[in-house]
């Protein structure tokens, strides 16, 4: 239903596909793909043709899963940023799959977890989407040394697609600037790299007012604010955080989606894909 709901939004977008762009159209032979008509030109000519399509490239996709504690936050929604995560990865999943592209399941806390080869093989979204419906956010998380060791791992030019908050565990491990230059790893070896960067929807709005105390997910350390006071300093940093990694990104050329889970699926998708259009 999500895809179903991209690809309708997608209707009078440039975009016709995931790894393909559209290219001309020819008349239906007997044998053709029914699903390639392109109904609307039949509306107008009362003569089937067919969409060609052009492969944009071949690469072979990595879905990355942080498994930090702090994905399975959930606010005022009844998602939570892991499980927000998991139902893009596996869209994105079901969407690579119908394009025949190879797809990859990794997932990390403090280093490399498990690891789902990449295959387009029937079968294989079935794969993919078990590995994922196990998946728990429990650990604290190492962003910086699970790129790197994810750079060192890829033998061959992939799209890497990272699922995270980009939380660090504390002030020294996992800084924006040691994410970046860990991204700049996977991109001097040639990667792809797409960031989903994804929030709650109340770490991003702040809805809290008075006396709260909040808990560190990962090191359960607490802290007690003015939560009616601090809120303008609270957006402004987190403008700051975000802007860090948008520019960071930006000068690596690599795709920066920032979102929060009150965020339709088949709207991250098209944005992702605006995204990706921007970069060629």
């Amino acid at each position: 239903m999500v895809i179903r709901g991209f690809l309708q939004g997608l209707h009078s977008s440039p975009f016709q596909g995931f790894s393909v762009q559209f290219s001309e159209h020819r008349r239906y032979n007997r044998g053709d793909d029914p699903r390639l008509i392109d109904w609307l030109v039949y509306a107008k000519t009362d003569k089937y043709y067919t969409k060609r399509f052009e492969a944009e490239t071949n690469l072979t996709g990595y879905l990355v899963m942080d498994l930090s504690k702090s994905m399975g936050f959930a606010g005022t929604g009844s998602m939570t940023k892991f499980e927000y995560c998991t139902c893009l990865a596996a869209s994105l999943t079901y969407l690579m799959t119908m394009q025949k592209d190879p797809v990859g399941l990794i997932s990390f806390d403090e280093k490399m977890r498990a690891l789902l080869p990449a295959r387009s093989r029937r079968g294989h979204l079935g794969d993919v989407m078990a590995s994922l419906s196990r998946l728990e956010p429990t650990g604290r998380t190492d962003l910086p040394t699970s790129l790197i060791q994810l750079a060192a791992m890829l033998k061959q030019h992939s799209l890497v697609i990272l699922f995270s908050d980009l939380l660090p565990t504390d002030t020294e491990t996992g800084t924006p600037d040691d994410v970046i230059s860990a991204l700049a790893r996977l991109r001097h070896g040639g990667h792809d790299v797409i960031v989903f960067h994804v929030m709650d929807e109340a770490e991003v709005k702040f809805p809290y007012d008075g006396s709260v105390q909040f808990e560190d997910a990962e090191t359960g350390e607490t802290v007690s604010v003015d939560a009616t006071g601090f809120r303008e300093d609270y957006l402004q940093q987190l403008d700051e955080f975000r802007e860090t990694y948008r520019a960071g990104c930006h000068k690596l050329h690599v795709d920066y989606v920032p979102l929060d889970t009150s965020t339709p699926f088949d709207k991250a998708l098209t944005e992702y894909l605006l995204q990706r259009q921007q970069s060629f």
